[in-house]
């Protein structure tokens, strides 16, 4: 497995769980050194231990040599990042830079897999690079990640389902092989076209992005109509073409998948002359969505100026410590541009909020240290320590008792019950 990210690490530790002999490449030694010892530079439940079981039972090692790991291996998985460009395309050439160290170094027939998240075509851009650059006979094949932060490993022991994009039988043998440890309560194998199976992950999270936002957008308007969004939501999640997954209003979306799959969506249509207009609206809204709370605020102060508000949760959603994208920042950036003063908190992402941050916020040593003498508390992350506090104990620490919650964690009549002026997304 070449990339020791968080799709590459997860996938590493998974398949030597269930019996393979893994190698785990990366170029930066230092990182290499880091996992040798069992230690991972990412928050991610279970991983730890799994890395560390593997590293001992000896099926799992890291490497920074990549030619003798391509030798001794019959499957290479390529899992290094694909950045975002300005324009939302894809950058490939971390992929392809592998590839090409990948062919030079093989010694018979291997089979290539594009793990990282790549746009239509680049199957076909991997398998030229290779061409020139061997004559041993090999195999591309496309096996995009279907993986949720915070539920990775799950997620990768019990998949929904497997998408294998192979047309070679030899590699669609292998493949099979591979995974069939993981498939055995009955996900489906989803055997297809490298095209399609390029096609299949962006579409799947521009899919749950649109349900997020268009969500957010009902919230909106029950607001504007005196309606409850908790309701609303109960009865369309009832329609079992629906569901209930990803009916959960909020903040937006954040983290490294949808909003880079979105972009990348509308830009590979956008090159085939297609106006995703959807998807122009998703992110539309979705940005909106992230100033929810700092609206509610100027409304509720008038001014912001000289105002201490303690916010819950960094993170873009709770189980990580990933911040790419999260709606704290643009929240927190609002409130220190209208010269208010931040107190927060976050059990996870506090490291990789000090490098966002630095000095400009205070960090606080946990939720109610974040409440200390602040004007009011915005709860943007709904981690599960935040979801029973102690409500005197917030009150008594708060200068004034006003909660903004971008995530509904309590009942407005309990709320007001506790003595607090309480401001939600939603419900009137």
């Amino acid at each position: 497995v070449v990339g020791t990210g968080y799709v590459g690490l997860v996938a590493g530790a998974c398949f030597a769980e269930s019996g393979n002999d893994v190698v785990c490449v990366d170029n930066n030694p230092t990182k290499v050194r880091l996992l040798r010892r069992g230690k991972i530079p990412i928050y991610e439940p279970g991983l730890e231990e799994l890395v560390r079981r593997n590293r001992t039972e000896q099926r799992l090692t890291f490497t920074t040599t990549l030619a003798k790991a391509v030798r001794d291996s019959a499957v290479i998985f390529i899992a290094v990042g694909t950045p975002q460009g300005e324009d939302g395309s894809a950058d490939l050439k971390h992929v392809l830079d592998v590839a090409r160290e990948i062919a030079r170094a093989m010694n018979g027939y291997k089979v290539i897999v594009d793990k990282s998240t790549v746009p239509v075509g680049t199957s076909e851009k991997v398998r030229e690079v290779i061409r020139r650059e061997t004559t041993h006979p090999f195999s591309v094949v496309s096996n995009p990640e279907f993986l949720k932060q915070g539920a990775a490993i799950e997620d990768f022991m019990k998949p929904d389902r497997v998408v294998i994009g192979a047309e070679d039988p030899r590699a669609q043998a292998l493949m099979l092989e591979l995974y069939e440890p993981f498939t055995r309560t009955g996900a489906p194998i989803m055997m297809m076209d490298c095209a399609s199976a390029e096609l299949a992950k962006h579409p799947a999270n521009a899919m749950l992005a649109t349900r997020i936002s268009f969500m957010n957008e009902v919230a909106n308007v029950c607001e504007l109509v005196g309606a409850d969004v908790h309701h609303v939501r109960k009865a369309i999640g009832s329609d079992k073409r629906n569901g209930n997954s990803f009916l959960f209003r909020g903040l937006g979306y954040g983290g490294s998948c949808f909003p880079k799959d979105v972009q990348a969506m509308k830009r590979f249509a956008a090159d085939r002359e297609y106006e995703f207009k959807i998807l122009d609206a998703v992110e539309s809204v979705n940005k909106l969505q992230k100033t929810k709370l700092d609206g509610q605020m100027k409304k509720h102060f008038g001014s912001l100026k000289g105002k201490t508000i303690g916010v819950w949760g960094l993170a873009f959603k709770p189980r990580t410590d990933d911040m790419r994208e999260a709606p704290s920042i643009p929240l927190i950036e609002a409130l220190l541009s209208a010269g208010a003063s931040v107190q927060a908190f976050d059990p996870e992402a506090m490291r990789i909020a000090k490098g966002i941050f630095g000095s400009r916020i205070t960090f606080a040593t946990n939720g109610y240290d974040a409440v200390k003498g602040a004007d009011a508390l915005a709860i943007v992350t709904e981690w599960n320590e935040f979801r029973r506090p102690d409500f005197g104990r917030i009150r008594s620490l708060m200068r004034s008792p006003v909660i903004f919650d971008g995530r509904n964690l309590f009942a407005p009549a309990q709320m007001k019950q506790n003595g607090f002026t309480y401001y939600s997304i939603g419900r009137s």
